[in-house]
């Protein structure tokens, strides 16, 4: 791994409960800053922008003109990371868009191994895509040069593709934004914001003493607000951590390791009790809100209007999914640091994420279960007290490693009570069968 002596994690600092007006200031400053990133989405993102978004300064000179800023009374100290904000995610968005093409790439069978080489490196270098795009000339890559294919077809097909499959940014929130270094100072226990009016301040007392010196994020609250603070912190080095894990990580246990370790055993049944609960609150809330519905039309407003007072509101539904969903994530963290002390790995092995193929399941809770899946934190949480902990985290081609047995590598049989192989007769549970084949593959590839 790369030496590092710090990594980036984030704290969350807290506010006292607020006055209304300076809620209604902070809801304002949210809603303009959503404003700019809008504005930005709708002139930037298209394919005449592509080879534009660096640098982000650029954009920001060429918005600053436009008057909008002007136009909002948004202070610099907002409107900077609202522009660098925007243009981020508009560089997510194409990033997406470039995986998801290269996933077509390779799955089109009518494509040539030539022609997947040329589309494949037009799609590393943006310059030239978006040459492509805007059917202006360029030059052709060394790369591409002789390779034996029609490249005015292969241009045409990356149009294609990149019209059907380009989305429209729209902003989702209005409850936060950033603030710049020199929008904010700390005093007297209070974090003072940059106002409307120059050389005035909005003062937001805090709850503890952390102080920042770096662009921060602030989320609104029902009556307080939310600080997020980038904070240096020293990369751990431990001289025992010497050992090599191979991980399979799962829905049910999250981490199963190929010498039959398990850990976070209880995730699947975490996130499954939260499931039915959220269905079964569901299927009551719609019955309410038909109920509400067939009063309105009937034109009972005063029942609809209980109805809607004291059933329909969204405020302890929302405090309830919260709670739950910190306790789960204060669970995973836990479990990632079990295993890392109990273990001492200076690698980690596990698989790439599945991406492709995935379809909406016929039913309801099952999907309910997979948009609640915690997958994705999990990978992110044990890539991050990886970099924390000095450790290599090596990612393989998660091919093979689910349905052949890792005795024999025959094919074997995936069944709900595990896995068995009809060749050797060997039984197992799926997740330490693909923990093993993950350990055979690498040690296999790495010899």
């Amino acid at each position: 791994m790369a030496a590092e002596s710090t990594i980036t994690k984030t704290v969350w600092q807290y506010s006292e409960p607020l006055p209304t007006e300076t809620m209604e200031f902070l809801r304002g400053i949210a809603l303009d800053y959503s404003k700019v990133k809008k504005y930005i989405y709708h002139r930037y993102s298209g394919i005449g922008s592509l080879n534009r978004l660096t640098p982000a300064f650029d954009i920001m000179s060429e918005v600053r003109a436009s008057g909008i800023r002007a136009q909002l009374k948004l202070p610099s100290a907002y409107f900077s990371p609202a522009v660098i904000d925007a243009v981020s995610d508009i560089k997510t968005m194409w990033g997406m868009l470039k995986n998801k093409l290269r996933t077509l790439i390779t799955a089109n069978e009518n494509l040539t191994g030539d022609e997947r080489i040329y589309l494949r490196t037009v799609l590393k270098l943006d310059n030239i895509y978006a040459a492509i795009l805007n059917y202006e000339t360029y030059e052709i890559p060394n790369r591409a040069k002789e390779l034996n294919i029609d490249i005015g077809r292969l241009n045409n097909l990356l149009r294609r593709l990149t019209r059907k499959y380009l989305t429209k940014l729209e902003p989702v929130n209005t409850d936060y934004f950033s603030i710049a270094s020199c929008g904010y100072a700390y005093r007297d226990g209070a974090i003072f914001i940059a106002s409307r009016v120059p050389g005035r301040r909005m003062k937001i007392p805090l709850k503890d003493g952390n102080i920042c010196k770096r662009q921060i994020r602030l989320c609104i609250k029902k009556d307080y607000v939310a600080l997020a603070l980038p904070v240096e912190t020293k990369i751990k080095i431990h001289t025992d951590y010497n050992n090599t894990i191979y991980v399979h990580i799962g829905y049910q246990d999250m981490f199963t390791l190929s010498n039959g370790n398990v850990y976070g055993q209880a995730l699947g049944d975490i996130t499954s009790v939260e499931t039915k609960r959220l269905d079964d609150k569901n299927k009551k809330r719609a019955k309410i809100r038909s109920l509400y519905q067939q009063n309105m039309e009937f034109g009972n407003k005063e029942k609809a209007s209980n109805i809607e007072n004291n059933n329909l509101g969204s405020e302890k539904y929302k405090k309830r999914k919260e709670k739950e969903h910190a306790k789960t994530e204060v669970f995973i963290n836990t479990e990632i640091n079990r295993m890392l002390a109990v273990e001492k790995p200076g690698k980690i092995v596990i698989t790439r994420p599945l991406t492709v193929g995935k379809i909406k399941l016929p039913s309801k809770s099952a999907n309910r279960k997979m948009t609640r899946s915690f997958n994705g934190y999990v990978r992110e949480r044990l890539a991050y007290k990886c970099r924390m902990h000095s450790i290599e985290l090596v990612e393989i081609n998660s091919k093979g490693t689910g349905s052949i047995c890792s005795c024999c590598s025959a094919e074997g049989k995936r069944m709900r009570e595990g896995f068995w192989c009809p060749k050797c007769g060997y039984k197992d549970s799926l997740s330490r069968n693909g923990a093993k084949n993950i350990e055979n593959k690498y040690n296999t590839t790495n010899q």
